[in-house]
């Protein structure tokens, strides 16, 4: 039987624009396009794990607006249950603005929390309670930092696996990094807390190292085309990225690779049979175009990679 997984995250709609090029300071620039969708990271990684096959919880804020009430009915036909979705009165749903260079899929974003930093006590005490009944907990750090801290300490005291996307970059209070049993940051966020500049396999390693100083069980940092170096019980290995077809936007990237991931971890799999799976959701993920529209079901990542 499949085990049950939380996430815990954010949800901001995306913004988000095609260019030529980035524009510089003060110059302003043509889009070829312009999509209006459901993002943030939380949100992008229960939408992957949860169209990878994972049975999936989601809790973030969202304003009692107009863009929350779309966000409703997105989750909604996504099969996601709504029911413990919390909401901010005369709260603002967050946003995410976007922007996608064509020549090279590489993008740069501007994230608005909104409600979903706006998390009180009280609403942690209701979160809690969800642990009883799940299996894996999964959070970012796009919301306010305080209720993540909370929650990976009681998930752990419950005897969850705990997983954390250290994202975005910021500093950690070590004392809850042992409530941590896998971290997956990028290169730019393993640097971040661990002051080692990842640019290869021995710099990869030496993060990783720095981590497990700190308290954690697994390593996994995601390397972009490189794809990921993963360190668990001793063991360590350079996953490489999976090429299921052009990319034409990395948006959504890290958030497939982590989905896919723990939807593998729930269905019962080894820590590298579910990096690899990460791997192929991710490589599916970048040819197409989005965040959340861009994550691939079951069925699609089966046939790169069976599980």
């Amino acid at each position: 039987m499949s085990k049950r997984v939380l996430v815990f995250g954010s949800y901001v709609t995306d913004l988000s624009s095609r260019i030529q090029s980035f524009p510089k300071p003060g110059q302003t620039v043509k889009g070829r396009e312009f999509r209006l969708g459901p993002g943030g990271k939380g949100s992008n990684q229960a939408v992957a794990a949860n169209r990878a096959g994972a049975d999936v919880t989601f809790v973030t804020k969202l304003g009692d607006d107009l863009l929350g009430n779309q966000t409703l009915d997105f989750y909604g036909k996504e099969g996601l249950d709504t029911q413990n979705i919390l909401i901010e009165k005369g709260g603002q749903t967050g946003s995410a603005l976007i922007m996608v260079d064509e020549s090279t899929a590489q993008n740069r974003i501007v994230v608005v929390g909104g409600a979903c930093e706006q998390v009180t006590d009280q609403d942690v005490e209701k979160i809690s309670g969800l642990l009883d009944q799940t299996d894996i907990f999964l959070t970012q750090l796009e919301t306010n930092i305080e209720p993540v801290y909370k929650l990976l300490e009681t998930a752990k005291k419950k005897g969850l696996l705990t997983v954390l996307n250290p994202a975005p970059a910021q500093v950690i209070d070590k004392e809850y990094m042992k409530s941590v049993d896998i971290i997956i940051p990028n290169e730019t966020e393993a640097e971040f807390l661990t002051g080692v500049t990842v640019v290869d396999y021995d710099t990869a390693k030496q993060a990783a190292q720095a981590l497990f100083d700190q308290g954690v069980k697994g390593v996994v940092i995601t390397l972009g085309k490189r794809g990921a170096y993963a360190a668990y019980q001793g063991e360590e290995k350079l996953v490489s990225a999976v090429d299921c077809g052009s990319a034409v936007d990395t948006t959504g990237a890290g958030d497939a690779f982590i989905g896919g991931m723990v939807a593998a971890l729930a269905d019962g799999k080894g820590f590298f049979d579910a990096v690899n799976y990460g791997s192929v959701t991710a490589g599916i993920a970048v040819t197409r175009k989005g965040t959340a529209p861009a994550m691939p079901y079951k069925q699609e990542i089966s046939r790169y990679y069976q599980i």
